[in-house]
């Protein structure tokens, strides 16, 4: 078949399948974003337009933000499906690193494919390219690549034969998922070759479920049967294994408390008895005692960030740690026994392995009485005051949410309010990236979730720094047609690293408006509402928390009705945060009076557990 190698890459996409945790077949590519310069637009925009029926591209208007709403889309289905992003060589390209960064430290599939310089040289240099005085062969793309689970630059036609069905394997592998990243020279996207008819037969992919090693399901159930105070951690990788239900069940039946972590969040119903809630510095203090008073701690689809071991000191100094993953990078981490393998049919042959076994009922019974205790404290958390807090809005949004509804952060302090405050029906409905904890991604994911979750409504919560770091992708949204619900918190700044600052000692500093440096003795102020309405939204206002629920209630509605993001604004408390009773480690100089709490936290830091055997 006689192709541009922009045609025979856009055909390779429109025939990739994929099949989702229900058992439905979907497009494996369901969407393009793009936007077009020189070295994109006549290879691969040309070639788009020739399918943009099969192949929908959408339209948006900056590179980050398309690749974060790319990522937010494969969040939203379980990363089942991918979202594609094209750009221009030069600024357009290097836009993209940082939504390739998220989707790196979050474990998600995004194909970017930015547009590369002249492989002939002929021209050189052209518009926007960089030159390397000492190696020609360098482009910015390269900085991609640090960034990326698969790079390479397709400098001949014929080498997709080679390169793709290795996209394929990335994009949709358990243990390597992540961005890949094809660098498409714009005189190559252009050149022709026979490709192979067989490149185009139509393919379906099935997650792979490995199961895991014998030795080590017998040696991670030796070490359970010896625990009196076990203690289960659910991650990210429960949720796109779709093993939530099994791991619960698996819980019951051996009397296990639960925990969740960041991305694993929502996996539990919020009520179930076995519930501790979430776990580490934005989890709750139910989750942290139980996880400190546990001798062995099994912890499935977890990488086990900062934020969720609480940089390693919400364990207890004798804990024996017993890892399931199915990347075993992650497995080994901290000297754990590792069982590598999928979530769900490594849960089930676990289970085999410990018929009979349970735990004593009067530790399976502390998740409940200390997560009772935390309910109690985030509901006087939630009672009004006269200025509205975060953990009041989250209260806000959680009574008026449905159960088939979506909600999404990402930076800031909100992350600590929804994790540690939302209480969810166990059905995976919540997005809050923390793993790259990207500014912007709020907006720009909740654009892509918008479009993939079409069994709910989308709700994201920001601040008034993401608000203006990335608010263009509203406009992409509003014009697209992809309803979803922002409310936008304004604290007057970097309100959550002012707190940092100030919480070790250090002086206001460049973070809340009063201490930033101006020449203005009234300096202006933005006037949100107005400025996401000349965006094209539908914005509500409200003084208080009263007065949001209202808000809240109508935006949801006009959202819906008028197909277009819908913006709620309201004023929120600079200084009222949700507490879980966890450190977390940053660097503390010597002289500041945080350093003695560094000190001694240090001193009790978990630094490597022991192997189990």
């Amino acid at each position: 078949m006689r192709l541009t190698t922009a045609q025979a890459l856009v055909r390779w996409l429109t025939v990739q399948r994929s099949s989702t945790l229900d058992g439905r077949e979907v497009p494996l590519f369901p969407a393009v974003w793009g936007i077009f310069g020189h070295g994109n637009v006549l290879g691969l925009g040309t070639a788009l337009a020739e399918v943009r029926e099969e192949l929908p591209v959408w339209r948006g208007h900056t590179e980050q933000g398309m690749a974060l709403a790319a990522a937010g889309y494969a969040k939203a289905t379980h990363r089942r499906q991918v979202g594609v992003v094209t750009s221009s060589i030069g600024p357009g390209a290097l836009n993209m690193v940082t939504g390739a960064g998220v989707a790196h430290a979050n474990r998600l599939p995004v194909l970017l494919l930015p547009g590369d310089t002249f492989t002939s040289r002929a021209p050189d240099p052209v518009l926007q390219q960089v030159e390397h005085f000492g190696d020609p062969t360098a482009t910015v793309n390269d900085a991609f690549r640090a960034v990326s689970r698969y790079f390479d630059r397709v400098t001949r036609p014929e080498q997709l034969v080679a390169t793709l069905p290795q996209v394929a394997r990335v994009l949709t592998d358990p243990a390597d998922c992540g961005p890949v990243t094809l660098a498409l020279p714009q005189d190559v996207q252009a050149e022709v070759f026979d490709f192979p008819d067989s490149l185009f037969a139509p393919v379906t992919h099935h997650v792979p479920r490995p199961r895991p090693d014998t030795r080590e399901l017998d040696a991670a159930a030796a070490a359970l049967r010896s625990a009196r105070r076990p203690l289960l951690v659910l991650g990210g990788g429960v949720r796109y294994s779709g093993a939530g239900e099994r791991a619960l069940e698996f819980a019951r039946r051996h009397g296990i408390p639960v925990t969740e972590t960041t991305a694993g969040r929502t996996l539990v119903p919020h009520d179930d008895p076995l519930h501790a809630g979430p776990l580490g510095v934005t989890g709750s203090s139910s989750a942290n005692v139980l996880a400190g008073a546990a001798d062995v701690v099994l912890a499935v689809g977890t990488r086990l960030q900062d934020f969720t071991t609480a940089s390693w000191t919400v364990f207890g100094a004798d804990v024996r740690l017993v890892t399931l993953n199915a990347a075993r990078f992650d497995a080994v981490k901290h000297g754990a026994l590792a069982v590598t393998g999928d979530a769900l049919e490594g849960l089930a042959e676990l289970d085999q392995r410990l018929s009979g076994w349970t735990t004593d009922p009067v530790w399976t019974s502390r998740a409940a009485a200390e997560r009772a205790r935390w309910d109690a404290h985030v509901d006087t958390l939630r009672a009004p005051s006269e200025v509205a807090t975060y953990a009041q809005v989250v209260g806000v949004v959680n009574d008026a949410s449905e159960p088939g509804d979506y909600v999404m952060t990402a930076s800031g302090g909100l992350p600590g309010e929804l994790i540690g405050g939302w209480r969810g029906t166990g059905q995976a409905s919540m997005d809050v990236e923390y793993g790259f904890s990207c500014m912007g991604y709020e907006v720009a994911g909740a654009w892509g979730a918008a479009m993939a979750h079409t069994g709910g409504l989308v709700t994201t919560l920001l601040g008034d720094g993401s608000y203006l770091m990335l608010n263009s992708e509203l406009y992409s949204a509003a014009f697209a047609g992809h309803p979803f619900v922002a409310v936008v918190c304004d604290n007057d700044g970097y309100a959550v690293i002012a707190r940092l600052q100030e919480g070790q000692g250090g002086e206001a500093f460049n973070n809340l408006y009063p201490d930033c440096r101006t020449v203005h003795d009234s300096p202006p102020r933005v006037d949100f509402a107005r400025h996401a309405e000349s965006l094209g939204c539908v914005v509500f206002t409200a003084d208080d928390v009263d007065g949001l629920r209202d808000a809240y209630a109508k935006a949801r509605e006009a959202a819906v009705e008028r197909r277009r993001p819908a913006v709620v604004v309201i004023r929120t408390h600079p200084a009222s945060w949700t507490e879980a009773g966890a450190w977390w480690e940053v660097g503390v100089p010597e002289y500041l009076s945080g350093r003695a709490e560094y000190d001694e936290a240090k001193s009790g830091q978990l630094r490597h557990t022991a192997s189990v055997e």
